[in-house]
């Protein structure tokens, strides 16, 4: 299973988030995108949720909502993540965590070409667990 996990800033679009997928990886061999819970979104971005929830409708794909990335180590480390969330990449924060336990990323995250939005892909075996 691979699962999309996305950040971004406050100028991010709808098309941001398509060009940090694409250059992530392709959207075809996803099973879910993954996006901050309503507590998380709140806090990092108000928008958040909603544009990755769109994005999800209109990949037709399930999302799973993630409630804290707190404490998820991350291989990216921002300065400015770490101090805001406690985590070094928002986006590779929610993949691992939309993916569940045992998952991995498939790279660092990639950003858009905007600098505006980052999107990292986790994967997990099915069955597999930590």
């Amino acid at each position: 299973m691979r699962v999309a996990g996305f950040g971004m800033n406050s100028r991010a679009t709808l098309e941001s988030l398509r060009a940090a997928l694409a250059a992530a990886g392709p959207a075809e061999a996803l099973a879910a995108l993954g996006g901050a819970g309503p507590a998380e979104a709140l806090a990092a971005l108000p928008g958040h949720a909603a544009m990755v929830a769109e994005l999800a409708r209109a990949l037709d794909l399930p999302l799973i909502e993630v409630a804290s990335v707190a404490g998820i180590l991350t291989p990216t480390q921002s300065s400015r993540s770490l101090a805001a969330h406690h985590t070094g990449s928002i986006a590779e924060a929610v993949a691992l965590a939309a993916a569940g336990p045992g998952a991995r990323l498939l790279a660092p995250r990639a950003t858009s070409p905007d600098r505006c939005a980052t999107c990292a892909i986790a994967v997990i075996r099915p069955g597999a667990s930590t």
